[in-house]
C-alpha cells in the first residue's frame, strides 16, 4: 500500500481575472499559504498556463514548474474538462458550448470537435512534458437528453450514441498511451459517463483501453444517490485520480435529484464545503488505501454557501487529515512465531 498524496487543489473555480485569482504565480503563492502541497491546472485557462507551449516546450514546462516550486508546489496533473466536453455535444447544447471555444470553430459542431481533440492532444503532449501520468476530463454527451426513458428511447438510440463516443475518444487514447498518461473520465451528470454501467459502455466499445481510467468525484455520486462505496470496490482498479468535494441529498415533497430546476442553494441535492456535507470520506480514504491509490487526494472547491477562501483553507486541513500514512508493520507480528514444514504439517494434521 501507498499513502495517498495531497493536498492538491484544482484551480478551475479560483482563478479570475483579480489578484490574486489571475496569475499561476499569485495563485501558489495564495494556495501554498492555505496549506496545498500540489496545484491541478486547467490545460484550457490562458490566464494560468499555455497550452501550446507546453505541449512544445520543455523549457516553458520547467519554467511553469519552477513557479509553483518556488511556493514548495508541485503541479498533480492536467485537467481538460472543458476541452473534452466538446468532443461530442448534443445539439441541444451546442450554444451553450460555442462559449468553451475559440470563435472561429463556433456554430461549427464539426470543426469544434476537431479542435477541441487538437487540445486534447496538445495536453497529453503538455503533460508528458510536465513529468505528469494522469490527466483529468470530461466524456462530453450525445445521448444525456435521452437519459430519463420517456418517450420512449428508440431502439439502437443509446447504443449508437456510445458508438460514436468511443469513435471519437478510441484515438485520443491511443495519443495519451503513446505519451504515457492515464485518462480520467470523471463520472458526472450530464456527461454520458454519468455512473459505472455508461463508463463500462465506453470500455467495452474501446477494447477496455488501458489509458480509459476515472477521475472519481463522491459529490456526484450523492446527487445522484449512487452507492460511492461500492464503486470503488467495482472500479478501483481503474480510478486514476480523485476530486475531495463534499456534498447533500436532502430530499422534499417538493423535489428530489432533479432539483426543480431551482438554483444551487435551493435544491435537495447541492455541493457543499469539505467536512459540511454527507461525504463518508473516512471510508472512501480507507478504501483507495486499501486498494494502494497512487494518485492526490484534490480539492475541487463547489460551495453555494461557504466563502471560497474558507473554503480552500479548511479543505487543505480537512484531506491532510483524512489522508492515511501507511504503516510498514503488521500489527500482530508480536504473536507470531515462525515455524517449520514438519511443525506445520503437524498443526494440520498431515500425515
Amino acid at each position: 500500500m501507498r499513502t495517498i498524496k495531497g493536498p492538491s487543489l484544482h484551480l478551475a473555480q479560483f482563478s479570475g481575472d483579480q489578484p490574486p485569482f489571475d496569475t499561476l504565480a499569485t495563485l501558489a503563492a495564495w494556495a501554498a499559504e492555505r496549506g496545498f502541497a500540489a496545484l491541478q491546472i486547467p490545460a484550457w485557462d490562458g490566464r494560468l498556463f499555455d497550452l501550446w507551449k507546453a505541449a512544445e516546450s520543455d523549457t516553458y514546462c520547467d519554467e511553469v514548474a519552477g513557479t509553483v516550486a518556488e511556493y514548495g508546489l508541485v503541479i498533480s496533473e492536467l485537467t481538460t474538462h472543458l476541452l473534452g466536453q466538446l468532443v461530442a455535444v448534443h445539439p441541444a447544447y451546442d450554444l451553450m458550448c460555442d462559449a468553451f471555444a475559440p470563435e472561429v470553430v463556433r456554430g461549427d459542431g464539426a470543426a469544434r470537435s476537431e479542435w477541441a481533440g487538437q487540445q486534447l492532444r496538445l495536453a497529453a503532449r503538455a503533460s508528458r512534458r510536465l513529468g505528469l501520468s494522469r490527466m483529468g476530463t470530461f466524456s462530453g454527451s450525445f445521448a444525456w437528453p435521452y437519459v430519463f426513458p420517456f418517450p420512449q428511447r428508440p431502439e439502437g438510440l443509446i447504443e449508437a450514441a456510445f458508438d460514436e463516443l468511443a469513435r471519437r475518444w478510441r484515438p485520443l487514447l491511443d495519443v495519451c498511451d503513446a505519451q504515457g498518461v492515464d485518462l480520467c473520465f470523471e463520472i458526472h451528470p450530464s456527461e454520458d459517463l454519468h455512473d459505472g454501467a455508461t463508463f463500462e459502455m465506453l470500455l467495452e466499445r474501446v477494447g477496455a483501453h488501458p489509458r480509459c481510467r476515472i477521475l472519481f468525484d463522491p459529490s456526484h455520486f450523492v446527487l445522484q444517490q449512487l452507492k460511492y462505496l461500492d464503486f470503488i470496490d467495482i472500479y478501483h482498479e481503474r480510478i486514476g485520480m480523485f476530486h475531495v468535494k463534499d456534498a447533500e441529498f436532502n430530499p422534499t415533497g417538493r423535489q428530489g435529484i432533479y432539483g426543480g430546476y431551482q438554483s444551487w442553494v435551493d435544491r435537495a441535492g447541492r455541493f457543499r464545503s469539505l467536512g459540511d456535507g454527507q461525504v463518508d470520506f473516512k471510508s472512501i480514504f480507507s478504501k483507495l488505501t486499501q486498494y494502494d491509490f497512487s494518485g492526490w487526494a484534490t480539492l475541487e472547491w463547489e460551495c453555494c454557501l461557504k466563502d471560497q477562501d474558507d473554503g480552500a483553507r479548511e479543505g487543505a486541513a480537512f484531506i491532510r487529515d483524512h489522508i492515511i500514512p501507511v504503516t510498514d508493520k503488521v500489527f500482530d507480528d508480536f504473536a507470531g512465531a515462525p515455524l517449520e514444514r514438519a511443525r506445520i504439517d503437524a498443526l494440520l494434521g498431515i500425515a
